[in-house]
């Protein structure tokens, strides 16, 4: 096929459950595609020789091969290039923001649509699934040395996947009573099945790796109790603390934090927010409430956000679904208060905003509008603007720190101050996507097993700094 053919194949689409039944569950709501949407989507894909696709990616996906593999008929070979790169690509097809990623980076998009890369790579990874595959690597013989593993995100499953397929054994120390960390309770199931998370899980305990739920470290058992039993630990404790607005009336009843409300909803948790819901936030978190609110039994939810709706760092995808769903985005608002009356929130007080100089990466920085207070009635205010990394509470080890509260590392490493402790994901980004989580645990993963072998951890190696 030449490459004028190819341009003018349109993008393929995949199908959706209806809006009205959605609302009512937590079914996936966008559906893989089939082998010949899938054929004719990879035939978009020029081949380009400098591929930008790649470069895009966090993880360096071999994104122009296996979509070759993929439209030669070659689908199992397309996985195992996928799985060169990737510990999760069930995962992180799913949930990563492909369009401020490979999709993002796709020569094709200058010119109209990018190659639905996500939706290929997802094709992939469920043809082999469905056609019962085996998905795991063969194990090497055990080690004598053992890896702790504290967080079981996709940073945590992901240093546990390459040192468990090296032979050393690894056990995870998780204090949630479910595996998986922010990917099952941070990430509604209608985006994330839960049979997808426990795939991985199985794959990963097949090959030696042993979870332990409720396990606080620095509560139930310190870090130097670790090290006496580990050679090495790892650390990817995620950024489960929402940040607060900072306004009058936080405290009151009906107030909920993000990434709480999104915790105590997916751990199966029964929530009644009233009628009207108002969630603070642009991004994939706040998205996740405002949908999440509306099949938990809500009628009116409205997401402010002080810019506009160009400026949402969400998804298009999930911005797009979340008006279809009948959420209203209040733009250019922010709120100054929360009112109430006898401890019970009533309603919240916004201001408009304008859009003033903007910075260098194009970004506006939104100006008040005075005088321009307006209230809207609420039953639960929802903020959800970001989180704050979990700190190990564990006073016996000194960790280096940034101003940001994540922890300091060796970028080529993924060492912390302390020689024998390692971390990556958001403890070392702060809230960032899977995929850049994924690429700095398989770096630690390299790291540990050569400071196990007590080899140099930074020789021939070619890292990525994500900051």
């Amino acid at each position: 096929m030449k490459p004028k053919e190819r341009m003018a194949i349109e993008r393929q689409q995949p199908d959706e459950l209806d809006v009205a039944y959605r609302i009512t569950n937590f079914e996936e709501v966008t559906a893989g595609f089939d082998e010949e949407t899938a054929v004719r989507e990879a035939n978009r894909c020029l081949q380009c020789k400098k591929p930008t696709c790649r470069t895009g990616c966090p993880i360096n996906n071999r994104i122009p091969e296996f979509i070759s593999l993929l439209r030669d008929g070659k689908i199992e070979e397309a996985y195992w290039v996928i799985r060169d790169k990737s510990s999760l690509p069930a995962v992180c097809s799913r949930v990563c923001p492909h369009e401020f990623q490979c999709e993002g980076s796709c020569v094709r998009g200058k010119k109209g649509d990018p190659v639905a890369i996500g939706m290929l790579e997802r094709y992939i990874v469920d043809w082999m699934v469905a056609n019962g595959k085996d998905l795991s690597r063969q194990c090497a013989l055990p080690q004598n040395k053992k890896v702790a593993i504290v967080g079981s995100g996709p940073a945590g499953m992901t240093v546990a996947y390459y040192l468990a397929h090296e032979g050393y054994p690894c056990t995870i120390f998780e204090s949630l009573p479910v595996d998986g960390g922010m990917l099952t309770v941070g990430i509604p199931a209608y985006r994330l099945p839960r049979d997808i998370i426990k795939a991985e899980f199985d794959a990963l305990k097949s090959c030696g790796v042993t979870v332990k739920n409720n396990v606080t470290i620095g509560k139930d058992i310190t870090l130097e109790q670790l090290h006496e039993e580990y050679d090495a630990v790892f650390t990817a404790v995620g950024a489960h603390d929402s940040r607060k607005l900072g306004i009058e009336g936080e405290d009151l009843d009906g107030v909920l934090h993000g990434v709480d409300y999104l915790r105590r909803v997916n751990l199966g948790k029964k929530l009644n927010l009233g009628k009207n819901v108002v969630v603070v936030g642009g991004g994939n978190v706040a998205i996740d409430v405002a949908r999440t609110a509306l099949r938990t039994g809500s009628d009116k939810v409205f997401i402010l956000y002080r810019r506009t709706k160009a400026e949402m760092p969400a998804s298009k995808a999930e911005i797009d679904h979340l008006e279809e769903e009948g959420v209203k985005i209040e733009i250019l608002a922010a709120p100054i208060k929360i009112h109430g009356e006898n401890g019970k929130l009533t309603k919240i007080e916004c201001l408009r905003m304008k859009l003033g100089e903007c910075d260098t990466s194009g970004r506006c920085r939104p100006v008040v509008i005075e005088g321009s207070n307006f209230m809207i009635d609420a039953d639960a205010i929802i903020p959800a603007i970001s989180q704050n990394v979990n700190h190990l509470a564990d006073k016996g080890i000194d960790f280096e720190t940034t101003n940001w509260g994540t922890y300091v590392v060796d970028h080529e490493t993924m060492q912390t101050s302390v020689d024998w402790i390692f971390a990556a994901g958001d403890a070392v980004l702060g809230p960032q996507t899977a995929a850049k989580a994924v690429y700095q645990g398989k770096v630690a993963a390299e790291s540990i097993k050569r400071y196990l072998e007590g080899t140099d951890m930074k020789e021939g190696r070619e890292v990525r700094d994500l900051l």
